[in-house]
């Protein structure tokens, strides 16, 4: 195996990097300490910009808004953004639903949703998770019934990534609901200004506001609007989801992060003497170095599967839980390391590395739920991938 980059794939960084230097340069995001309006004000303009050169939906076709890059310039892009503490705005639009209507949607779907995604006009949430239903997704309740050429909509979602900030929502909901849980889910598009949808905010505990829950009372979505064939939207959520599992947990953020802690360990003193000297530090970050690499090759060998045109599957699970365990590990060892003052929000000019690893603490709690629990991870992992039976 050469691990190498092309030439050209190597010239695609260095673009990346000098367009880097010039939009988001090493620390604009303290500019926005506190203020999440202007943040996502920044972010916005951060995708518009990226759209302009047709990277905001890079791997989509050309005529539909794309770069068409192939699997290991995606890979570039997404590690060299990682590391690079790019705005990190999840698009829903970009990551799935985009790719899942170019698959199952109409000719006029496409046309009127594919092409204002790549050109970052429309922001899209997912209306997957409820009450009832997280890991359990094929348990979901909220229905959609059909009256002549409507769909009404009832029911509830929850941890609803950026709903409060979406143009359209990306609905999973009942449509029979005597089939088999697996065979009675459709999927539609939903406006998120439609009557009848209330979303409510939901903060985390790292004070930030991502989630929301949402609720549809008789919300009235044209037939149109229903994607691929009643009844088997299952089989679009659950190749949504794959998509996701093959992007989550970049492990360039964690090398970003560990260079990092690298550095504060050779400055820092305690007991007389600089952190780095410290052997359990030392074997801490050792340890911590390593398990990087191995969620790096993770990574790159799905980009492998992809380019020689085999479709990852228990190998995403793999890269999915060992690399948002690994986020979890990281920021365990990194507030012990920083010590209280690892404790200061950003705002506080105390704040080591600038109040970073507070955020990445409380806000990796949920690395290995969102997308798919670790235990679900596992099943994939046990009977996809080692063939074992279920129990």
């Amino acid at each position: 195996m050469d691990f190498r980059f092309s030439a050209a794939e190597e010239a695609f960084r260095a673009e990346l990097l000098g367009f880097l230097r010039e939009v988001a340069p090493p620390g604009w995001e303290r500019r926005f300490a506190g203020d999440a309006a202007a943040l996502w004000g920044f972010e916005r303009e951060f995708q518009r910009k990226l759209a302009e050169r047709r990277w905001l939906a890079l791997p989509w076709p050309h005529e539909l808004g794309g770069f068409g890059a192939s699997y290991m310039q995606q890979l570039i892009f997404n590690e060299t953004m990682a590391y690079n503490r790019a705005p990190s705005f999840v698009n829903m639009g970009v990551a799935w639903v985009g790719p899942s209507i170019m698959t199952y949607g109409t000719d006029e779907q496409k046309r009127r949703y594919v092409r204002r995604i790549a050109e970052g006009e429309d922001i899209w949430c997912t209306l997957y998770s409820e009450p009832g239903a997280g890991s359990d997704l094929a348990s979901l309740q909220t229905r959609a019934e059909r009256d002549g050429d409507e769909y009404v909509i009832n029911g509830q979602k929850i941890w609803t990534t950026y709903a409060h900030l979406s143009d359209y929502g990306w609905l999973a909901a009942r449509t029979d609901p005597a089939a088999p849980k697996h065979k009675g889910i459709s999927t539609f598009v939903v406006p998120m200004k439609a009557p009848g949808v209330q979303v409510r905010p939901l903060v985390n505990m790292a004070d930030g506001h991502e989630f929301n829950e949402v609720f549809f009372e008789n919300v009235r979505v044209p037939k149109e609007n229903l994607v691929g064939e009643e009844n088997r939207g299952w089989y679009q959520v659950a190749t949504g989801l794959d998509i996701e599992r093959t992007a989550i947990g970049s492990p360039a953020t964690a090398r970003r992060t560990l260079e990092d802690l690298v550095q504060f360990c050779k400055t820092a003193r305690r007991g007389g003497r600089a952190l780095i000297d410290d052997p359990i530090a030392r074997h801490t970050l050792a340890d911590l170095a390593v398990s990087i690499d191995m969620a790096k090759m993770l990574s790159y060998r799905i980009a492998s599967m992809q380019t020689a045109g085999r479709a990852p599957g228990y190998e995403a699970s793999s890269a999915k839980m060992f690399g948002t365990e690994l986020n979890q590990r990281l920021a365990n060892a990194a507030v012990g390391l920083l010590g209280l003052a690892g404790q200061l929000d950003g705002v506080d000019a105390r704040a080591p590395l600038h109040g970073r690893l507070k955020y990445l603490y409380l806000r990796m709690v949920a690395n290995t739920i969102e997308g798919g629990t670790s235990e679900i991870q596992r099943t994939v992992i046990a009977t996809r991938g080692l063939g074992l039976p279920r129990g």
